[in-house]
């Protein structure tokens, strides 16, 4: 089958290239997905389970991504909840061969059904960030209706989506951003938009929450903008400047089937959008990791195509 690989660490995105690899194979709880879309993350050449399994061995050729959305063409020994001929979307596991492949094995329970409605590039948008914005706000941050919220990266992957889940709890969205953003930010909910290049943070006052994903100073002045018992949450690093009588929280997204089912929901129904930016083929996607693609605005999807038509 084809895959995108990457074999020197060295060599960075220019490592990168599309081979023929075997077929997976389905371990225990597995199911081997046919890959129709796939998302990435830009930075995740750096990441040591790119090029490590979880004991530390070498296991390069390496295969990237981590979101997917397609259809289960076989079972595991063992897997239970999915079926040959689902839709699905999820995560692949970080330290094992990800999505950008014609097929891939993943555990079950980092998959949800994938409603009849929801266009496969569509479900590959939202995973990680997805799920990101979900374990942020509600697991980590409880935010609470009539609550406000402090969205760094208001109008990003993340940030849009957190933006648009805190609206649907009504919670007060305060976004953050350049001032590019400010017209995103507001098309997608957010009440208040903060200019971090040319407006004061810490003009914004008190907030319940604050759902960071910029990390160093930033991170450090919105410490003091938690009121009592508020919560700091961030995926960009440990936190620094903590809240003076709150909570701070720093968190790696986790695969969550039951989360996953909740945004497949919100997406059939309208409710959830994620920004696509740019739709790329599988032969594509070496060049999409290159620094000079990520200044599309939004998530970039990678098409695989089996020669057949599909959503």
């Amino acid at each position: 089958m084809r895959a995108i690989t990457v074999r020197d660490r060295e060599a960075g995105t220019a490592g990168l290239s599309l081979t023929e690899i075997p077929y997976p194979h389905a371990a225990e709880n597995d199911v081997i997905v046919q890959v129709h879309a796939a998302g990435f993350t830009p930075g995740e050449l750096a990441w040591p389970a790119t090029w490590a399994d979880r004991s530390g061995r070498d296991r390069t050729p390496s295969v990237p991504g981590h979101e997917l959305s397609g259809v289960v063409v076989e079972l595991g020994y063992g897997t239970t909840g999915l079926s040959v001929g689902q839709r699905v979307f999820g995560m692949a596991d970080w330290a094992r061969d990800g999505s950008l492949a014609e097929y891939t094995a993943v555990e079950a329970r980092n998959l949800a059904p994938l409603p009849a409605g929801i266009d496969h590039t569509t479900a590959a948008a939202v995973p990680i960030s997805g799920l990101t914005a979900w374990q942020g706000l509600f697991d980590h941050g409880r935010l609470a209706t009539g609550e406000t919220v402090l969205i760094h990266g208001s109008a990003g992957g993340v940030g849009s989506l957190a933006v648009q889940l805190a609206r649907e709890v009504g919670a007060r969205v305060i976004g953050t951003g350049r001032s590019a953003d400010r017209e995103r930010a507001a098309g997608i909910g957010v009440d208040t938009f903060v200019d971090l290049e040319t407006e004061v943070l810490e003009d914004v006052g008190e907030v319940d929450v604050v759902l960071d994903v910029i990390g160093g100073e930033i991170l450090d002045r919105s410490a003091a903008l938690v009121r009592d018992g508020g919560t700091l949450v961030t995926i960009a690093h440990p936190v620094n400047a903590r809240p003076r009588n709150g909570r701070a929280v720093f968190f790696v997204v986790e695969p969550d089937r039951a989360t996953l089912a909740r945004l497949a929901a919100r997406l059939r129904d309208g409710r959830l959008a994620p920004v696509v930016g740019s739709v790329r083929s599988l032969d594509e996607a070496p060049e999409a990791f290159a620094p000079g693609a990520r200044r599309v605005h939004g998530k970039t999807v990678i098409r695989v195509d089996h020669g057949v038509s599909r959503p």
